[in-house]
């Protein structure tokens, strides 16, 4: 955000844990946001995920590479339209080894082939939960545009305290890994109507980037 009394700063925040704020500019801002909306284009489109119990979740998914639904991951949309899902694209992977290059000073030997794109309204929220669904400890990536939320980072013993709560805006970058890789994690509000102008984004979304080991 322009004019602010204190501009916001590179963040540990936890061992392994690096929140990196406007770590995207605004032409790739723009150019990411142009790649979601083609992938969230059915078929293997943005879908509502439903929990084994019944339920579904607030915010909506598309996955590229590796097909996530709970809990598992599989190379067709076994819980929607069952077409093959949609390739991960070999930029997405370099975006991937540079954003862990950025926070985390180590590169990553083996390829990032995940990505699951979360869309938010200001309504949809996301409980606490690990990424442990994955072969691979590989660090995870995490990339926001559009709308501010509070992303809450926690421990990997248990969904409550200690945790860390961070506001992630459009353009920021968070990657876990290491000591942090399985910490618990949620986002527990989406702060409606603070997306950048000139992104012509309602909504926030979530790209994560894993490596599946698979």
């Amino acid at each position: 955000m322009d004019g602010e009394l204190f501009p916001r700063a590179r963040t540990q925040v936890a061992p392994g844990a690096v929140h990196i704020p406007d770590w995207l500019d605004a032409e790739h801002q723009r150019a990411l946001l142009d790649a979601c909306r083609a992938w969230a284009r059915p078929p293997a489109g943005l879908r509502t995920v439903r929990t084994p119990r019944g339920g579904t979740m607030t915010a909506r998914q598309v996955c590229l590479g590796w097909h996530w639904y709970p809990y598992a991951y599989a190379r067709t949309v076994a819980d929607g339209d069952g077409t093959p899902v949609k390739p991960f694209p070999e930029w997405l992977d370099e975006l991937g080894r540079r954003a862990v290059r950025d926070a985390l000073g180590d590169p990553v030997a083996a390829e990032y082939d995940i990505a699951l794109i979360n869309f938010y309204d200001s309504d949809a929220r996301m409980g606490m939960h690990r990424d442990g669904d994955e072969k691979s400890d590989a660090p995870v990536v995490s990339l926001s545009l559009g709308d501010t939320c509070v992303f809450r980072f926690g421990n990997t013993e248990t969904r409550t305290r200690p945790y860390t709560d961070v506001e992630l805006r459009s353009g920021d970058l968070f990657v876990f890994g290491g000591p942090s890789r399985l910490a618990y994690h949620g986002v527990p509000r989406v702060h409606g109507g603070t997306a950048p102008p000139g992104l012509g984004l309602t909504g926030r979304l979530n790209i994560t980037l894993r490596v599946s080991g698979l």
